[in-house]
């Protein structure tokens, strides 16, 4: 294991083993839901697992965030032939981004390799220190250590790029708060950001990094703004999403999909918000756990 500051570009050269087309990029979400893992019959059309999106990109493996969509991914992996060499980049530290990643199977295949991203969480710790800290004892059996594929460790900062041949991640701190980045991934004319800590209360420079990120893309995968854990009430519901979709109108973003859906929106509460955003943004639409998009071009 190793651990590397990333203060500006960053470029890795690698030899990418992948059955898919390089000249293909594909988006598929593993986990949807916000706050904490809701498996139940009335959350089973969205899902029920925390945050984990996949992209594919020219040949190469990105995972944003590892909830505990991250363990299903995982398995999907298994069955792969060869050594898996993919990049993880976390939003921040908070548990419903990193639960699943002690339950990633692919990181105990001693022939896999994982580059692995994060900004420092409000305490100051790595991303390292965090994915170490929940595999300690009494919170977890086995430590971070028993996993035998190679884990790189990469500390980002606010304006930092990871350069993947001609793969670019951009990233931006976008919630000072909660220490979150957001990212925009860029290949050839296709881009993608993913934005899943914003909030209405984003101040001057927060808005401005957003904005960087998100003009233009192709995708924009964001949240719903929704308050913390309490007695919740549907009543102001167009509230949650209008943030990303005001977003989305000023940046001349082309398709949105909001994710990280409230652990307490049951699936019919979740088609009728799908119904009143497309209203409001004709190409949108919710994630789903399973859903797989094929990124268009920007023209």
């Amino acid at each position: 294991m190793s651990n590397t500051e990333l203060s500006g570009s960053h470029n890795v050269k690698q030899t990418t083993s992948t059955n898919d087309p390089a000249e293909e990029f594909i988006v598929q979400f593993w986990g949807v839901r916000g706050l904490i893992a809701t498996p139940c019959g009335d959350t089973s059309r969205y899902g029920g697992n925390t945050a984990c999106v996949e992209m594919r990109v020219a040949g190469k493996r990105l995972i944003f965030d590892g909830g505990t969509g991250l363990r299903i991914l995982g398995r999907s992996w298994l069955e792969l032939s060869g050594p898996v060499i993919a990049h993880l980049f976390f939003t921040n530290s908070q548990s419903n981004r990193i639960q699943g990643f002690p339950f990633f199977a692919p990181a105990f295949v001693s022939e896999n390799c994982f580059h692995i991203y994060g900004t420092a969480a409000s305490n100051g710790a790595s991303i390292k220190q965090s994915l170490c800290d929940q595999m300690l004892q009494p919170h977890f059996p086995y430590p971070l250590q028993v996993m035998q594929a190679e884990l790189l460790f990469n500390n980002l900062t606010s304006g930092s790029k990871v350069i993947l041949d001609d793969v670019t991640i951009e990233t931006a701190l976008i919630n000072q708060n909660q220490r979150s980045a957001g990212y925009r991934v860029s290949w050839k004319n296709y881009s993608v950001a993913y934005m899943t800590d914003l909030y209405q209360g984003a101040d001057e420079i927060e808005l401005g990094c957003i904005k960087q990120l998100i003009e233009g893309v192709d995708l924009l995968i964001a949240n719903a703004t929704y308050t913390p854990p309490t007695a919740r009430s549907h009543e102001c519901a167009d509230l949650l999403w209008k943030t990303a979709v005001n977003l989305a109108h000023q940046a001349g973003v082309k398709r949105l999909v909001i994710s990280h859906h409230h652990p307490d929106d049951r699936d019919d509460f979740l088609d009728s918000v799908q119904t009143e955003i497309k209203n409001a943004f004709s190409e949108a639409l919710l994630a789903r756990e399973g859903l797989i998009l094929p990124v268009v071009p920007r023209n």
